[in-house]
């Protein structure tokens, strides 16, 4: 089975994190450049209040048996400090019914037929 990680993180985290899964053999990643708030509800510098702080979010889809290390390495270089801190980001994981390579068309998750 196929799970898909999606990690919202600081933006001067997403490079660190990028070698850290190079490193460990999951270089599939796709990148985007987000903005949002958690429950903090932004953040309020004097008398201005930031609803939307830039974020990276990074996806990728790796097996389900490698689901915990991939977590675990976003985890330890995505956090702040050894405790981490408010805003450090999120990690949501879906589950994946399949994949299509488009240039092959080969087919890949729990439903391929052997």
């Amino acid at each position: 089975m196929l799970v898909m990680i999606r990690a919202i993180v600081r933006p001067e985290k997403a490079d660190d994190i990028l070698a850290a899964l190079m490193d460990a053999g999951f270089p599939a990643i796709t990148k985007y450049s987000v903005a949002g708030r958690g429950k903090q509800r932004g953040i309020k510098i004097g008398e201005v209040t930031y609803d939307e702080i830039p974020k990276t979010m990074l996806m990728s889809v790796v097996s389900a048996e490698d689901q915990e290390f991939v977590i675990k390495t976003i985890m330890d270089t995505g956090r702040s400090g050894a405790k981490g801190a408010f805003g450090d980001g999120k990690i949501f994981v879906s589950d994946v019914e399949c994949s299509y390579t488009i240039s092959s068309g080969v087919k890949e998750g729990a439903e391929v037929e052997a």
